[in-house]
């Protein structure tokens, strides 16, 4: 069972799809309602205004956030865990007041269909959370959870408050043992070891069990203290009225498992100490979600992000070491003693080393002054949350072929000091890499009701965005990958766009790329030169790619001077087909679209996250590109397959095995060779090549360019071969009439021979 373990103050903001950190559609920076929906412990300022969208199912989404301390570092542990959750009821709400406890209170007496309310999990859902027994084998500390039983009392949450229907012990501990409406994508964690433990204890994959009474008798006597059984033989012999065997007779009852697959585990990508802001390399923290393929009109996506330091180790500690009842004070049973060089536990204590709230230690020995300590231990072991406003799913359309995409816009009206810690205007993805053949899918929603006074362009607190092209490219900046998205792409462009003649972005029709540019349809004759008069919903729809290859830089008009971040994006298009996956120690798989490449990574080969990246090439792309470096393949034999460029380019394997990698072949009698794309100066070929049924199949230790080339027969050798066959055969006939003439001869051999055998039976 993972306890959520955390210890400093901290953060999470969902940019992409759009976090609500609990804000509804206030028009002041702060948030009005905290607990409208879900405990976030967040700031107040965070959150974007209502807007939904919707998305296809299989098309990838790139959700996008930023956290405020550390992940994949030893300064702290870290876990991200991302989940939806689709619902009949799921809803945002008309109002910021949170969602009545009190059933009559609702329209029709009935909370779960009252539209006023934004809602996620259910009544029913939170009542059985209310008066269920909490695990009594968790660490609360020195937390005083007033002698309070059930799972409505966690040791970050004392106090029992509510937020919206949310469940707080399932909000705090993740996997969760009892049933949750959540269904898990990912877990991100600074441990990969754990992963194994993560996907088989899913919910999606592992069933829940509960002990239950017929909910009228539940909610009637949710005010006695009802608590119900957490195992199940207490729950077998449990009545209610207590001790009443002519009373209802409670039930174990099973919660079947959602029946998808478990999430994808992998390591964090590391985040810096109190930063709120983008990872390495100034990009942003993201995972490329694939949208399962159902219908549903409305649902939810939930990111959880436990931080903790290493004070005491949390996976490990439980309620043994909480303080006893009625000496809260003297604080919870963690030994401190060793960590900070004491020869005892009574010696630490003694000192004021004691895990509790606010200590006053002393650091030099026989000192009479102490110095306090802001430590609160409902803060060790803490989670931080957000969700999106709602969104719907519909089905992939039966006649979409390859990849779709989803574009989007993040941020809000406003500079930076103004949207803290929102952001301000961004595409999303900014760069887009993907294949003549996929399809888009570009749409984004904004708000009317940003703060008045933020800055930015047309009318007082609206977002408006739409997309054109930029001019030419400006001002080429470095890069040393030629190839692939690192590459040489330079400046995105200067502020005016290109003016639209005869050309074409993504192959759209003039109609898509005017609606891109003016936002149609807009109110019909209204003022467009800022969009002012446009809604804050824009959808373009489904669009396949048909142009040439090359990169599109675009802009917004509207988002353009420097008060606010200059909005613009890339589209890069290749004619060739590529694969795009993050697989760490955990292993993984991915496949070009046409099936020609295949890479399979089992788990312990990689040491942390690899970003793999895998480019088809044709044979004249390839020696094109060699050309450039005034190289060519010398290599004996016909080319039997693709060019393959697949990145890095460095050793990425963590162990001497490697990783799988098959490649379609036109023939049955392969050699592959690899180079380097920085210069293909030598082809070195691959060792362990087996070839069978089309398919080449070879360990690999680092990316590069691959490919099969036809064995040649080896004309020297085969001459060799003949003669050694020649000179052989003469010398069998020719001993064969020497011992014929001379028979005392060959006898004699007979006994060297058998002396031979003898001297070689034990070793050689």
């Amino acid at each position: 069972m993972l306890l959520f373990t955390s210890g400093v103050n901290s953060d999470i903001y969902l940019h992409n799809p759009r976090g609500s950190n609990n804000r509804l559609d206030e028009q002041n920076r702060d948030r009005n309602n905290a607990n409208r929906l879900f405990d976030s412990q967040n700031n107040d300022r965070g959150g974007y205004n209502v807007g939904s969208l919707y998305y296809y199912g299989t098309s990838v989404l790139q959700v996008e956030w930023t956290n405020q301390h550390s992940c994949h570092h030893p300064n702290s542990h870290c876990e991200l865990v991302l989940q939806y959750m689709c619902g009949d009821l799921v809803r945002d709400g008309a109002t910021v007041t949170t969602i009545p406890e009190n059933r009559a209170q609702c329209e029709n007496y009935n909370c779960n269909t009252d539209q006023r309310f934004g809602m996620h999990e259910n009544y029913e859902y939170y009542l059985m959370c209310k008066t269920r027994e909490r695990n009594k084998g968790l660490f609360t500390a020195d937390q005083n959870l007033n002698n309070k039983n059930t799972a409505q009392y966690t040791r970050q949450n004392p106090g029992g408050t509510r937020r919206g229907y949310e469940c707080p012990e399932e909000r705090d501990y993740y996997p969760y043992w009892h049933h949750s409406p959540w269904v898990d994508i990912a877990v991100m964690t600074n441990n990969a070891s754990r992963c194994h433990y993560y996907q088989t204890e899913s919910q999606n994959v592992k069933d829940r069990w509960e002990c239950v009474l017929p909910f009228a008798t539940v909610e009637k006597y949710v005010s006695q203290n009802l608590v119900l059984p957490n195992t199940q033989e207490e729950c077998e012999a449990f009545y209610w009225p207590l001790n009443n065997k002519n009373g209802t007779r409670a039930e174990w009852v099973r919660y079947p498992s959602h029946g998808v697959d478990p999430p994808s585990c992998q390591e964090t990508e590391f985040t810096r100490d109190n930063h709120l802001g983008s990872g390495l390399g100034g990009q942003p923290n993201l995972y490329n979600w694939t949208i399962p393929n159902i219908d549903r009109d409305s649902c939810v996506l939930r990111i959880r992000y436990n931080i903790s330091t290493n004070d005491y180790d949390g996976w490990n500690t439980n309620a043994t070491v909480n303080a006893e009842k009625g000496r809260l004070q003297d604080g919870a049973k963690v030994s401190l003693a060793e960590k900070y060089g004491f020869a005892s536990d009574a010696v630490a204590r003694s000192r004021g080393y004691i895990f509790k709230n606010n200590p006053e230690v002393k650091l030099f020995e026989g000192a009479d002054f102490t110095l306090r300590l802001a430590v609160n231990t409902a803060q060790y072991g803490r989670v931080f949350q957000d969700r999106s406003h709602t969104f719907s799913i519909l089905s992939q359309p039966k006649d979409v072929k390859g990849t779709i995409y989803n574009l989007n816009v993040r941020g809000k009206r406003g500079n930076i000091v103004q949207v803290y810690p929102a952001v301000e205007y961004d595409f999303v993805p900014n760069t887009l890499e993907l294949s003549a053949g996929d399809s888009i899918h570009i749409q984004w929603t904004g708000s009317n009701t940003n703060p008045g006074n933020n800055d930015g362009q047309g009318l007082a607190g609206s977002d408006r965005s739409n997309i054109v092209l930029l001019n030419a490219q400006q001002y080429p900046e470095g890069g040393t990958q030629k190839f692939g998205p690192g590459g040489i792409y330079g400046h995105y462009g200067v502020n005016y766009p290109m003016a639209f003649n005869n050309l074409t972005f993504l192959g759209l029709s003039q109609v898509d790329v005017k609606a891109l540019a003016y936002l149609n349809p807009g109110q019909f004759g209204g003022e467009m030169s800022q969009l002012d008069d446009a809604g804050t919903y824009f959808d373009l729809g489904l669009r396949t790619v048909t142009c040439p290859a090359g990169i599109y830089h675009y802009m917004c008009t509207r988002n353009n001077n420097f008060s606010n971040r200059d909005q613009k994006g890339r589209i890069v298009v290749n004619t060739n087909r590529i694969a795009l996956k993050a697989i760490g120690a955990m292993g993984g798989k991915m496949s070009l679209s046409d099936g020609s490449l295949e890479v399979i990574v089992e788990p312990g080969v990689f040491n942390d996250l690899q970003k793999i990246r895998v480019e088809q090439w044709t044979t004249q792309q390839a020696e094109e590109r060699m050309r450039e470096y005034n190289r060519e393949m010398t290599v004996e034999g016909d080319y039997a397959s693709y060019f393959y460029l697949m990145t890095p380019e460095h050793i990425i394997a963590g162990n001497s095995q490697g990783f799988t990698t098959k490649m379609k072949v036109d023939s049955g009698d392969v050699s592959v060779y690899r180079s380097t794309s920085s210069s293909f100066a030598t082809w070195t070929q691959v060792s362990g090549v087996n070839t069978k049924d089309g398919v080449a199949t070879f360990q690999a230790l680092q990316g590069g360019v691959y490919v099969a080339v036809t064995s040649k027969p080896n004309v020297g050798m085969i001459v060799g071969i003949t003669i050694a066959c020649v000179v052989a055969i003469a010398v069998v006939v020719g001993a064969i009439c020497y011992f014929r003439r001379n028979p005392g001869k060959w006898q004699a051999v007979q006994t060297s021979c058998t002396n031979v055998k003898r001297s070689v039976k034990s070793k050689v």
